[in-house]
């Protein structure tokens, strides 16, 4: 039942109807509570709440010093432009292409965290919000709004935060799972309905020569996959290039901080059916999804999906429960020794730490599972190599050389895990891009005595 048969009169009896249309406002009404100094989270990825943020960017001339708090968000942010750092001051879970400049100009800021424990930091009172802006589906019946494509990163702090103002946006699906949010739970509802934001799936300048690696490492990556196996994988050339490959394997599950379009068939073809899942069997376990228009409708009250937040999904003791789990990750580079660098050049922040250490150490506690680092040897201009001696100065560590033990390019496998440093640099350097092979082996010859 729509919520325009619900308000034509087929359940005009429903208690929480009233208290609905008693807190109907427009996006600029309701940005009044806002005032300097508050702490706002916002529902992030492709879920975020546009028309909320372009009203609140409206009212900047009488707020100063607004912390705005989330994960990367896909599409225009006006707060993080220049000049726009006395009024609001971003406070970034993990960094993403529209925020990067203004993080390491020092007009945002970048709070590394396991994304297992950001959403811990509401639960526990670290973080205390006065205002969340949410992006939800029309109510059910009963008066029950889903947060639809991103739940992991929202419903918890919604929860805490002193104010709730929703955006009820008919394009928002339904996800199920522990999705929802009662009418009753909102301060403010804007009823304004707008596409969702949508993350391109296929770089039109990526070169035949590295869709060629990524399509290498892939087929590495899939011949680890056993039939029965659980699946973490993220976004990128990479987790859609093993995707292609996985077709002649059977009973698959998903446990998964997030995912994207690249399931959607392997589910339609039965691939994907979750029925060997040791934990929630026969259904994909998520936080949230960046992906199109194509993924947004398969999950609309789609009972295979199931959304939880972040502290759940990404709980290293709940994700080693899954028997056979398989996490792949990625990295900007890794040293000789094992470390992984995921979040920055050098001292330049990138990107963030995100899930990779939570499903990294919950593959390595699973029974049967992998934990696997996935990269290409060289970028893309294939002139540097992504296997060094060591990491550039200031770069950050993610991954511990104690967590990796599978790493993949498109020279095959080194598995590092047991494996003494001599060992470990060895195995690397086998994977290395050719050309610097012999630069590689001889720092490891003079430092490792290898």
């Amino acid at each position: 039942m729509t919520l325009d048969e619900i308000k034509s009169g087929k359940m005009r009896e429903a208690v929480w109807l009233e208290k609905y249309n008693a807190k109907l406002c427009s996006s600029d009404e309701a940005m009044k509570v806002v005032k300097s100094g508050d702490k706002i989270v916002v529902q992030p990825g492709c879920a975020a709440p546009m028309e909320l943020i372009r009203a609140l960017v409206r009212k900047k001339d009488e707020l100063i010093g607004v912390e705005i708090y989330h994960i990367l968000i896909v599409g225009d942010l006006p707060y993080t432009k220049p000049g726009m750092e006395k009024h609001f001051k971003h406070k970034a879970f993990f960094i993403g292409q529209n925020t990067r400049q203004a993080v390491n100009e020092g007009r945002a800021e970048f709070i590394p965290i396991f994304l297992s424990e950001m959403t811990l930091l509401f639960k526990r009172g670290i973080l205390k919000p006065d205002v969340a802006l949410i992006n939800v589906s029309p109510p059910d019946e009963h008066g029950f709004c889903s947060y639809g494509i991103d739940v992991g990163n929202i419903k918890t702090p919604a929860e805490k935060a002193k104010i709730v103002i929703a955006q009820v946006n008919k394009e928002m699906p339904r996800g199920l799972g522990n999705s929802f949010i009662h009418v009753n739970k909102i301060d403010y509802i804007v009823e304004h309905d707008e596409p969702l934001m949508e993350l391109p799936q296929v770089d039109p300048h990526t070169s035949p020569e590295i869709i060629n690696v990524y399509d290498k490492i892939g087929q590495y990556v899939a011949e680890m996959i056993e039939d029965g196996s659980t699946l973490q994988m993220g976004i990128g050339a990479i987790p859609d290039s093993v995707m292609k490959y996985l077709r002649d394997k059977k009973d698959l599950g998903v446990h998964t901080e997030m995912f994207s379009d690249g399931i959607v068939e392997l589910v339609q073809e039965g691939v994907i059916n979750g029925e060997q899942k040791t934990l929630h069997p026969g259904k994909i376990i998520a936080g949230f999804v960046l992906g199109t228009k194509k993924s947004y409708e398969f999950i609309d009250n789609n009972p295979i999906i199931e959304f939880h937040p972040q502290e759940y999904v990404n709980d290293p003791f709940i994700i080693a429960q899954n028997r056979k789990m398989v996490a792949i990750n990625s990295a900007i580079e890794i040293d000789l020794t094992g470390q992984v660098c995921a979040d920055s050049i050098g001292t330049k922040f990138y990107s963030g730490i995100g899930g990779q250490v939570d499903f990294i150490r919950g593959a390595a506690h699973s029974e049967g599972g992998k934990p696997i680092i996935a990269l290409p040897s060289t970028t893309k201009d294939f002139s540097i190599s992504r296997i060094v001696p060591t990491l550039k100065k200031g770069a950050g560590v993610v991954t511990t050389r104690g967590d990796v033990h599978y790493v993949v390019t498109e020279y095959g496998v080194a598995q590092l895990f047991g494996k003494s440093i001599q060992e470990r640099a060895k195995a690397l350097i086998n994977i290395a891009h050719p050309k610097f092979r012999d630069e590689l082996t001889k720092f490891a010859k003079e430092v490792y005595h290898i």
